[in-house]
């Protein structure tokens, strides 16, 4: 019998609302996955948290579920490891590694003052780093502690994003990759190296960060004590991984300039990956290094997308499938309600985390289904509003790949073809998302060659623009652009622009 010596990489997905795990061949098979679930702590309006040890433990389970589904022999040619995951939050270590505090994250919208005290004290913000100060980002995050907890800020030795803590947790080496650094603030996106100034502006210094790598270097190796816990062989390879889009960009082979993807996950992304730091920071675009060297990437980043369907979902008791399984794929209802998808702020195009979410248009006949729509609709415009985004900056994507939980849906990428003008491509695996990226990435930090791992994944289906819906969508869409000024200076004492 033929032995396969194909080696075998594990990814992991630190996502908001779960740990996702991987099993990948180096010939490209996914021979397996598992999740496990996390909760986020909202303690105060605009706060959102995790405890890093809570990271810890889902990873553990997930892995551990993994290992039970895959099979054994496979399991014995792992040889690499790496973590993807949600970009920008703070985890604050003292100087023997304790977490001073439960993390900050991506979708916080505190440290919103900070922002503007961040760009007064260096005007050069977003030319260094290609972006807008923004309440999600990490160095507003770390000036808010300064104010609000000085007894932490004066502590803090060490600055870990997600992922990376979770991956010193497993190598016990502190490090970071370019992509995830790039949504911190404090990185000179076009040098890809940390920023002096930037870390002045908010009292830091570069001993307090992570040693920086690109996404596919090795960085250390598996710890013997969770070689042990894992059934593993001893001297895994960690690779440096990625911030969570980029690592969902490798996982579809979005690496070279032009390719680009939409997400429908928590957050909704549009991603495009560029051979520049072009940048639109008035607009809210998201510039930021890819997990690849010499590539870059834009986003624009939409803060609730499948959260707002989740919403929706709880507040009727039906399962989003249901919800969307009563949408017909090309319809456009015409007589629902406009949402405004702002549940946690919003990024992209309008960069303020008091924004709300809006229903307009409410009647005797509305129905569920109607509003069900209205949520996708709106998800489906806040992307519109993000490519206008990027074609202000030079930007003209073509075809885009879908990937997310969101992305199973026929009727959603469907009304978002015909909204957007864009071709969209379910690719195989579409559900995978970072945990496929961060496999490949740990595949070639094992030593395989770029051409064989970085592939693009067949399409299971092709959505095309629909013309007649289109012309009926952009009437629509019209309309809820029009809604965000009045709406958003009647839903907050800020007022509008705040």
């Amino acid at each position: 019998m033929k032995h396969d010596a194909s080696p075998v990489a594990i990814g992991l997905d630190l996502g908001t609302s779960g740990v996702k795990a991987v099993l990948l061949s180096g010939d490209g098979t996914l021979m397996g996955e598992a999740s496990a679930s996390l909760e986020v702590q909202r303690p105060q309006p605009l706060w959102s948290e995790q405890h890093p040890h809570d990271w810890l433990a889902a990873a553990d389970q997930a892995v551990g579920a993994l290992r039970a589904r895959s099979d054994p022999a496979a399991w014995q040619r792992v040889r690499a490891l790496a973590v993807a995951g949600q970009m920008h939050g703070a985890v604050l270590l003292d100087g023997r590694g304790d977490v001073l505090r439960p993390a900050i994250l991506w979708n916080d919208g505190r440290s919103q003052a900070q922002c503007a005290q961040i760009e007064a004290r260096e005007p050069a913000t977003r030319r260094i780093t290609a972006n807008r100060a923004m309440a999600g980002f990490t160095a507003p995050k770390l000036l808010w502690v300064a104010e609000h907890e000085p007894d932490v800020y004066t502590r803090v030795a060490k600055v870990l994003l997600p992922k990376d803590w979770l991956a010193w947790r497993l190598s016990g080496t502190m490090t970071s990759d370019c992509s995830d650094a790039a949504g911190t603030l404090w990185l000179d996106v076009g040098a890809r190296r940390w920023s002096d100034a930037m870390l002045d502006a908010t009292g830091m210094h570069v001993g307090q960060m992570p040693e920086l790598h690109e996404g596919s270097d090795a960085v250390g190796t598996l710890q013997p004590a969770w070689a042990t816990a894992w059934g593993l062989p001893d001297g895994i390879t960690i690779a440096a991984g990625a911030g969570d889009n980029a690592g969902g960009a490798v996982g579809v082979g979005v690496v070279r300039p032009g390719q680009g993807f939409v997400s429908l996950g928590t957050s909704g992304v549009l991603f495009v990956a560029t051979a520049d730091a072009r940048a639109n920071p008035d607009r809210g675009v998201h510039t930021f290094c890819h997990a690849l060297p010499g590539t870059w990437h834009q986003m624009a980043v939409m803060l609730s997308a499948s959260a707002s369907l989740a919403w929706w979902s709880d507040i009727t008791g039906a399962p989003p499938a249901d919800l969307l399984a009563a949408i017909t794929p090309g319809e456009v209802r015409e007589q629902a309600p406009l949402f405004l998808p702002y549940l946690s702020g919003e990024r992209t195009p309008h960069a303020d985390p008091a924004a709300t979410g809006t229903l307009l248009g409410l009647t005797h006949r509305t129905t569920r289904d109607d509003l069900a729509y209205a949520v996708i609709e709106g998800v489906a415009f806040s992307f519109c509003d993000g490519l206008q985004a990027l074609q202000q900056a030079g930007t003209q994507p073509g075809p885009l790949l879908a990937i997310g939980g969101g992305a199973r849906s026929d009727a959603w990428l469907q009304l978002m073809a015909s909204a957007l003008g864009l071709p969209l491509l379910r690719p195989v695996g579409a559900e995978v998302g970072p945990a496929l990226g961060a496999a490949r990435l740990a595949l070639l930090a094992a030593g395989l060659p770029p051409a064989q791992v970085l592939t693009a994944p067949a399409a299971a289906r092709r959505f095309d623009p629909d013309p007649v819906a289109g012309a009926r969508l952009a009437a629509r869409l019209a309309r809820y652009r029009d809604a965000w000024v009045p709406t958003r200076a009647l839903t907050s004492p800020l007022g509008a622009g705040a």
